[in-house]
């Protein structure tokens, strides 16, 4: 099939002037709002070494990642599809402070697969990630920084899906799973796979518990009264899962006081799209998106692969995704400005640009710019340059 030079690969866009200048809006708000609560902005390159990319982020991440050959080196490199082990090597290794540390980003992703049936290949991805806590509160402040970020864009009741890695790690580890049945069986919860998962507990050692735990799991489901329903169902499965169960109480609690206006919804399978994160995780929907609109987690071990093991917990979304959202201000009409070479032009011209005009200059010839167009203009005047209503008075050069 032949294709158009103008044609873009599948999944890529561009951003025309008008989605351009959203992007361009939602960035600065995003990023000032993230300075307000003290997250200091970093800048990942877009083309790193391939192992420092995948570095304890399993295989879903290194399926979706571009990958090239370095010509000068012979090294081989990634294009990459999430900024978040980079950031975490900067906190671990180039940074390494004591205590917290908040670090924000904003930059351009690829990816070979799309995110969901209308997602993107190249992602605006901007998020903000806490180290140096364990705590339940550094969840909650990055729950409550994305939550934040979404009122900025408009999405003022969002909903969040809460979830704990914990309780797949401490029901593995119960029913005594080795690591490769382990992944099969995150592979069928991704795909919320009863039957499958059920199947697979018949060879078990105790299948009847197990079959229990895995309906029980897939099907707790709900607003936050599932936690207690949980308690009592998973009672037996160890201090793991309840621990887990009571981070997320802690967290509900506080999400109830900081963000009152978000519904709140536990699902203690919804594993989808997480592959480093070690405790906590969510997701944020809302009405009229066909897809979740940011998502975040704790994820304590990639630290460790850089030199130095920081708790860590955070949160990203696509720019693109929310732009939408960001109301621009109407523009001041541009001024037209004569194609003449005056020194006192130029001046009026600087003046007017410095104090947030829009100035621009008549290009010489049938195809410059038509005087119609602008309802401000530059004339010349018995006292010099001064600005007026209408072009009128501007004349085709």
């Amino acid at each position: 099939m032949t294709r158009s030079h103008w044609q873009l690969p599948e999944g890529v866009e561009v951003a025309l002037p008008e989605a351009a200048a959203r992007l361009e809006l939602a960035r600065r708000r995003l990023l000032d709002l993230f300075s307000g609560w003290g997250y200091r902005l970093v800048m990942p390159p877009i083309v790193d070494h391939l192992e420092s990319l995948l570095t304890g982020v399993g295989n879903d991440l290194e399926r979706n990642t571009f990958k090239l050959v370095d010509p000068l080196t012979g090294h081989l490199l990634g294009v990459r599809a999430d900024m978040t082990p980079q950031v975490a090597r900067m906190d671990a290794h180039q940074l390494a402070v004591e205590g917290p540390s908040r670090l924000c980003y904003l930059g351009s992703v690829l990816t070979v697969h799309r995110d969901g049936l209308c997602g993107s290949r190249n992602p605006l991805q901007v998020g903000a990630e806490l180290y140096g806590s364990a705590d339940v509160a550094a969840d909650l402040e990055v729950l409550s920084l994305m939550v934040a970020a979404l009122d900025a864009a408009g999405v003022t009741q969002p909903c969040v899906d809460l979830g704990h890695m914990g309780i797949f790690h401490a029901l593995i580890e119960a029913l005594g799973l080795d690591a490769g049945t382990a992944a099969e069986v995150f592979g069928d919860l991704q795909r919320k796979a009863l039957p499958a998962l059920l199947a697979r507990a018949e060879s078990w050692s105790e299948p009847a518990r197990a079959r229990r735990w895995l309906t029980d799991w897939v099907r707790l489901a709900g607003d936050a009264s599932v936690l207690d329903e949980a308690r009592s169902r998973f009672a037996d499965a160890g201090s793991g899962v309840l621990a887990a169960l009571d981070t997320l109480a802690a967290l509900v609690a506080g999400l109830r006081v900081r963000c009152p206006k978000v519904e709140i919804h536990i699902d203690l399978a919804d594993l989808r799209g997480y592959h480093y994160h070690t405790g906590v995780i969510f997701s944020a929907y809302a009405r009229g998106y066909g897809q979740s609109l940011a998502r975040g987690g704790r994820y304590d071990d990639i630290g460790r692969f850089f030199g130095r093991a920081r708790p860590a917990t955070g949160f990203s979304l696509d720019l693109k995704a929310i732009a939408d959202g960001f109301i621009l201000p109407l523009p001041r009409p541009a001024i037209l400005a004569p194609a003449e070479e005056d020194p006192a032009l130029e001046a009026l011209v600087a003046t007017l640009r410095a104090a947030g005009e829009t100035v621009i200059r008549q290009l010489p010839g049938p195809a410059g710019d038509c005087p119609e167009r602008y309802a401000r203009s530059i004339v010349r005047t018995g006292q010099g340059w001064a600005v007026r209503e209408g072009a009128e008075d501007v004349q085709p050069v």
